[in-house]
């Protein structure tokens, strides 16, 4: 099987590529919008990249966890690095059909892999001591204090209630790139690293999974590098990062610096809850040696890897 004849590309699909505009995630809702999705992507191979794609799962993962609670008295909850691994292969599958459809449309047949990926995190990582990422639906405070009661965490969000909170723990590897990187070098495009791939901590010789969530970004940078990416583009809902977003001083950021970046964010323009991890990745795999990395809406990756839409990260 012939290889990509052009430049290697992570993308980093974010979760409104994976559901509906209004945020509904059905089985039909999440294939029609990864089949658009894919198209898009189709557009690149077509034109001569080396392709590999990593996507989010906050809606997939939040399906299954509401799941577990309703079902709890019938089969045994299943921990979250489960819900992990099977929101991979789920997303993972719809990504292959659908772009493979989308590739044999254009004449440009590829074959299309997932890999069910592991990242390894530390158990004395931080954020296990203080869990902050929140995950799935919100509840009711009566429903949440009984969560609560079965050892798990939740923090009132307002008005709209209350939400299951979990640790997000820096990711230091991404242990199964070395598969994702043998299927690239064969020809596949590659599916790797989903929602930020599955997290597991070193015990000794063994690896075990762990109750937390991998930010998928700050995954994706790292394996792009592995994968030895030369470009980095995250997909998102925008087509620029905005410096003083929601401000009268707010500006499209077009090409900037890791430096004018990192001072940006430094200054508060990045909340963490929004682009302030898509601007810390982009920033980190530049520094780390990448060429270029970009931000910009998913109808704009083939312009964005061609240097001509989004926020542009170089040196």
């Amino acid at each position: 099987m012939g290889r990509g004849t052009g430049e290697r590309v992570l993308i980093a699909l974010g979760g409104n590529a994976m559901t509906a505009p209004d945020g509904s995630a059905t089985p039909g809702d999440q294939a029609a919008s990864v089949a658009v999705a894919m198209e898009r992507v189709a557009e690149l191979v077509a034109d001569g990249a080396t392709v590999a794609l990593t996507h989010g799962n906050g809606p997939q993962v939040g399906n299954l966890l509401i799941k577990n609670q309703l079902a709890a008295h019938v089969v045994p909850p299943v921990p979250l690095d489960w819900c992990g691994a099977q929101t991979q292969a789920t997303v993972g599958v719809l990504i292959m059909n659908a772009l493979g459809r989308a590739l044999a449309a254009r004449g440009a047949e590829r074959p299309v892999s997932t890999v069910v990926t592991r990242t390894r995190v530390d158990a004395a990582d931080p954020g296990f001591a203080a869990p902050a990422k929140p995950v799935g639906r919100y509840f009711p405070e009566d429903e949440a204090r009984r969560c609560t009661a079965m050892g798990q965490s939740w923090k009132p969000f307002g008005e709209r209630g209350w939400r299951r909170v979990v640790a997000s723990p820096e990711p230091l590897e991404i242990l199964d790139a070395a598969a994702a990187a043998l299927l690239l070098e064969a020809g596949h495009v590659v599916v790797a690293a989903g929602g930020g791939g599955v997290p597991v901590v070193r015990d000794g010789d063994v690896l075990r999974g762990v109750e937390a969530v991998v930010d998928k970004d700050l995954a994706a940078q790292l394996l792009a590098r592995e994968l030895g990416a030369s470009t980095l583009v995250i997909a998102t809902d925008v087509e620029h990062v905005i410096a003083g977003y929601g401000t009268p001083d707010g500006r499209a950021l077009r090409r900037t610096t890791v430096a004018e970046l990192g001072a940006l964010a430094r200054a508060g323009h990045f909340p963490d809850g929004s682009m302030g991890p898509k601007v810390e990745a982009a920033r980190r795999f530049v520094a780390a040696g990448g060429r270029r990395a970009v931000i910009t809406s998913l109808d704009r990756i083939t312009d964005a890897v061609r240097g001509k839409a989004g926020t542009i990260i170089e040196e």
